[in-house]
């Protein structure tokens, strides 16, 4: 679904981001870690064509995500709150995101009419522009957003931050059902551990903008990012490397 190859992003003699390969398959719930700095909003970024990779491409199931704009239709994402229109309420907010990808008003309304136990009563209905709801509920709001149109591909950067506990909880079960009953490919971002293991199946982890695990989640995952981030050794074994795709 997502191959990127020799991608690379430097400024000036600053090289933040090099990933030599790294192949996404269709349907995957793919996480990405690692401390402040290490790559995993530049490449992000560069997923969405919001910056310019210095050599090297990302290919979005075909398409070379900076050259065309053919990947767009299919691919759906929520950094932060610059993706939101602070002057909408979120029903004008959903309405306008739902237009852009051919949704009609009763197309919208079913799909978030889905997530009331995820909005918790806390966006629909209540006559507020999405600049003035907290941070948590308009986070909320712009993930939900990214699941109109019923896109191939979610990004998800940080979902977890800023949201309550019964959130969280009631977030990993949509992400991982994205994944499982509709076969989207998720790419979620977080400094978490314990929530990244438990919706993920496959975690990358970024050091300096590059790969330095590639790992399928196991019982054993948390531990093992654990001890990494710890400073300790990462313990290598063959169920916790994950087999490049073919």
């Amino acid at each position: 679904m997502i191959h990127t190859q020799n991608l690379t992003k430097t400024y000036g003699t600053a090289t933040v981001l090099n990933i030599e390969n790294l192949e996404i398959p269709k349907g995957q719930c793919f996480g990405l870690v690692g401390n402040n700095g290490a790559g995993k909003t530049t490449f992000f970024s560069l997923l969405l064509d919001l910056i310019q990779p210095s050599t090297g491409q990302i290919i979005n199931n075909g398409i070379q995500v900076n050259t065309s704009e053919d990947w767009k239709p299919f691919t759906s994402a929520f950094i932060d709150e610059s993706f939101l229109i602070g002057y909408l309420t979120p029903e004008e907010y959903f309405y306008f995101i739902g237009e852009l990808r051919g949704q009609n008003k009763a197309d919208v309304d079913a799909l978030i009419g889905g997530f009331k136990d995820f909005f918790h009563d806390e966006i629909l209905n209540q006559k507020k522009y999405l600049r003035d709801l907290s941070k948590g509920n308009q986070k909320k709001a712009g993930i939900v957003a990214s699941f109109i149109g019923n896109p191939e591909v979610v990004i998800l950067d940080e979902p977890f931050a800023n949201l309550d506990p019964t959130t969280q909880i009631r977030l990993k079960e949509i992400i991982k059902n994205l994944a499982r009953v509709n076969n989207t490919t998720v790419l979620v971002s977080s400094h978490d551990l314990s929530h990244v293991t438990e919706v993920c199946e496959r975690i990358v982890v970024l050091n300096k903008g590059e790969v330095v695990k590639d790992i399928k989640t196991s019982a054993a995952t948390l531990k093992e990012l654990e001890v990494f981030f710890g400073g300790g050794d990462f313990p290598e074994t063959k169920e916790a490397v994950l087999e490049e795709e073919e």
